[in-house]
């Protein structure tokens, strides 16, 4: 099940890729989209057995199901794979990606390297600088993802806020996709705001720098008015009562804290 898991990381990453490599040439790539889409699920479904046993429709199941991080991504990943494709809803999974994809070379592909249990004294060198390097390699593996976890963190919420959201109502607008989009995305922000402080973080970003631009001489009084009036209406539907329950610290809380939501299965 962890090798399922680790793999439907690396699909969501390579397939991610590939997805933006042929958005740069304008060429359509809707089956990577959906791949990607999948492996998140693959992976996020195994966290979620794992984490909250056999699904059942018990009130208490139902409970902790919908205050855990690992089951909003699911539904997230879920909600993406039976809509019309928007690349930019992939980034926050690839981000998780590429630190459990790291993290499973690290600690699951370089310890297996094989080395020859027979050898002639000339090649030990050989089989000493291999294992060497595999021993580097995981080191500085380990100290990129300590060094940059945080700030990926950061980033991912940064762009759920500010790329998605914003992508997802422009489109609705603009009548690109479903009025739905940004309903459910910002009920999902809602819920990040309460478990997460990199999304508390990044909307006190943006509200700071939209609070730069209306302070701005040349704004006109009517853009802050209803700046104002759309904020409040935001402020009061995500100060409405949501019951959050202590989250466990837990092996899925720890750093394998590798990407909110910490997605890592029990081996």
């Amino acid at each position: 099940m962890h090798l399922a898991w680790s793999l439907g990381h690396i699909l969501v990453l390579l397939s991610t890729i590939w997805t933006f490599l042929g958005a740069l040439f304008f060429r359509s790539r809707s089956t990577s989209y959906y791949l990607a889409c999948a492996g998140a699920i693959l992976s996020w479904s195994i966290v979620v057995y794992k984490s909250l046993g056999t699904p059942s429709f018990s009130r208490a199941y139902l409970q902790r199901a919908a205050m855990d991080e690992n089951v909003q991504y699911l539904a997230v990943a879920l909600y993406w794979f039976f809509s019309k494709p928007i690349y930019v809803t992939l980034l926050p999974f690839a981000i998780f990606s590429t630190f459990h994809s790291l993290t499973f070379v690290r600690t699951s592909l370089l310890p297996k390297i094989p080395v020859p249990k027979k050898e002639a004294s000339g090649d030990q060198a050989t089989t000493d600088g291999r294992q060497q390097v595999a021993v580097a390699l995981s080191r500085s593996i380990q100290n990129w993802v300590k060094a940059n976890y945080e700030s990926a963190m950061f980033l991912v919420a940064m762009v759920e806020v500010v790329l998605i959201q914003g992508r997802v109502t422009l489109g609705a607008l603009m009548f690109q996709n479903s009025i739905l989009h940004p309903l459910f995305f910002a009920h999902f922000l809602r819920l990040r705001f309460y478990l997460s402080p990199q999304t508390r973080a990044a909307l006190k970003a943006v509200n700071s720098t939209i609070d730069h631009y209306l302070d701005h001489p040349s704004c006109p009084s009517a853009a802050k008015k209803g700046v104002n009036v759309l904020r409040n209406i935001i402020i009061q539907y995500a100060d409405s009562v949501i019951s959050v329950p202590a989250q466990p610290s837990g092996p899925t809380a720890t750093p394998s804290k590798l990407g909110r939501p910490p997605s890592t299965p029990a081996k």
